[in-house]
């Protein structure tokens, strides 16, 4: 059974199926926030959305970070180093690209078990 989370006129935010949830490109509210805030944001949103869906960031699979600055790197990873469980690292990728919105520091995109 598919079931949708936090469901709006274009996307849900997260979708569970067969034991896995995806969420989706996850951005900070506060826009006007520092790089290291931003990703503190998106971390919590998508941990949120796995505690919604029924399930944790320990059984996270995959993370997708999206930087408009790679050179940001290291700075992102100072947050994202400090939440993850170490015990469990997902597989990850980390890419530069244009985002929607120049305001936009980090977008992160998620894949858990359930």
């Amino acid at each position: 059974m598919i079931k949708r989370f936090q469901v709006g006129s274009r996307m849900s935010q997260a979708v569970s199926y067969n034991g896995f949830v995806y969420v989706a490109g996850q951005v900070a509210k506060d826009r006007s926030a520092d790089l290291e805030t931003q990703t503190r944001s998106v971390l919590q949103k998508i941990e949120d959305l796995l505690a919604e869906a029924g399930t944790d960031k320990s059984k996270i699979l995959a993370i997708d970070v999206f930087l408009p600055a790679i050179a940001d790197f290291d700075k992102m990873n100072s947050v994202y180093d400090a939440w993850i469980d170490p015990q469990n690292p997902p597989a990850r990728a980390c890419v530069e690209a244009r985002l929607a919105d120049p305001m936009i520091l980090v977008e992160m995109t998620a894949v858990a078990a359930v």
